[in-house]
């Protein structure tokens, strides 16, 4: 179609038209440009044009010089670089136009304006271009990442008389942390019906540990179920070596559940420990499972914990965003915790999870996950 429109111009107009370099570049780009592109630039530039000619010919006050924001911001969301570039061309075509038209100068302020504008778009053009995606399909993927993270993290079905609750609060407001969780939930060759479940803290915090936690999560989630139960962070361990992972520490706690007959065990690597709420006496008790940060050592040992949920009985596992008080001792951010916890008992176990993870995280500015197990 290009072709055609050219060669509807006089012989003339076209020798001149071979004579401009950039006008050469322009043509063999929409050539060989996307198909998409190609629509886009086309639909922008003329829209540039459009504007001019309101402003030449109607009015300035309902076709102002500095709509043309809109249009180079537009630019920088839709166009990879070498097609923003010769849209800002046509831009600034259309405002010598009006200016010379206009026998007038634009205010500073339009200049600036439009100055800055040009520097966001491209920016924004050469990101949009470096990830491969153009418009806002970039914030979509992420989206669906962030999506994708909290359905994995999501506890499976449970039988009667056991229900869970999973609470996780982002430094800043964030939707992606370095806290996530794993869980799954499958029959062992001796007819056991299992909950396995795998609480994760990233180094760092917000969007910094977002992607390493992404990353990890899939391949944490996929071991998950797949290797034997006391062999997890084992393997985890042995992944995070043959990565060879030198972006900061990874802790976790790791707790295998038999839901016929409430008997669990916990493993930490690193992490803070778990606490069990003993329905029969009403109190929180901290539990004993040990272990080496992920990825520090080749051969992880870890000192288990095992124990038995009765009716009434909870156990929780957190991250250390909801205890880590800077310039007190760890012991002192799970005494409070366990104070907020005391409500957990006459509000319900489902209600005051959410509760605590709200107080606490109002404290601390860091990600927080809380994990709650409990059998009713």
């Amino acid at each position: 179609m290009l072709q055609r429109l050219v060669h509807l111009l006089p012989p003339k107009v076209r020798a001149q038209l071979r004579r401009v370099p950039f006008l050469v570049t322009l043509y063999r780009w929409l050539r060989r440009g996307r198909v998409r592109e190609r629509y886009l630039f086309a639909a922008l530039a003329l829209a540039s044009a459009l504007m001019c000619l309101g402003t030449l010919l109607v009015s300035q006050r309902w076709f102002p010089p500095s709509a043309l924001v809109l249009i180079v911001l537009a630019g920088g969301l839709v166009l990879r670089v070498r097609a923003f570039s010769a849209l800002l061309v046509v831009v600034a075509v259309v405002l010598s136009i009006d200016s010379f038209v206009l026998d007038r100068g634009f205010s500073p302020g339009i200049v600036i304006t439009l100055a800055l504008t040009t520097l966001l778009g491209l920016s924004l053009s050469r990101t949009r271009q470096q990830l491969g995606v153009q418009g806002l399909r970039g914030e979509s993927m992420l989206l669906e990442l962030r999506d994708r993270l909290n359905r994995q993290g999501q506890i499976p079905a449970l039988p009667r008389g056991w229900d869970s609750k999973v609470e996780l609060a982002q430094a800043g407001g964030s939707s992606f942390g370095g806290d996530f969780v794993v869980s799954c939930r499958h029959h062992c060759d001796d007819g056991r019906d299992l909950l396995e479940v795998a609480l994760v803290d990233v180094s760092g915090k917000g969007i910094e540990a977002g992607t390493r936690a992404l990353m990890l999560s899939g391949a944490f989630g996929g071991l998950l179920g797949s290797v034997r139960a006391e062999t997890f962070l084992s393997a985890c361990n042995t992944y995070l070596h043959r990565q060879r992972w030198d972006e900061g520490f990874v802790t976790a706690v790791h707790v295998v559940i038999d839901l016929e007959s409430g008997e669990y065990t916990v493993e930490s690597a690193g992490h803070p420990p778990a606490v069990k709420f003993v329905s029969s006496s009403g109190t929180w008790q901290v539990g004993t499972a040990k272990g080496v940060v992920l990825g520090v050592v080749p051969d992880l040992k870890c000192e288990p914990e095992t124990g038995r949920l009765r009716p009434g009985d909870a156990l929780m596992l957190y991250t250390d965003g909801l205890v880590e008080i800077p310039g007190r001792d760890l012991d002192a951010g799970i005494d409070a915790l366990l104070g907020e916890a005391e409500r957990l008992v006459p509000q319900g176990f489902r209600r005051g999870a959410r509760e605590i993870v709200q107080t606490m995280s109002d404290a601390h500015d860091d990600d927080c996950a809380l994990v709650l197990i409990w059998r009713q």
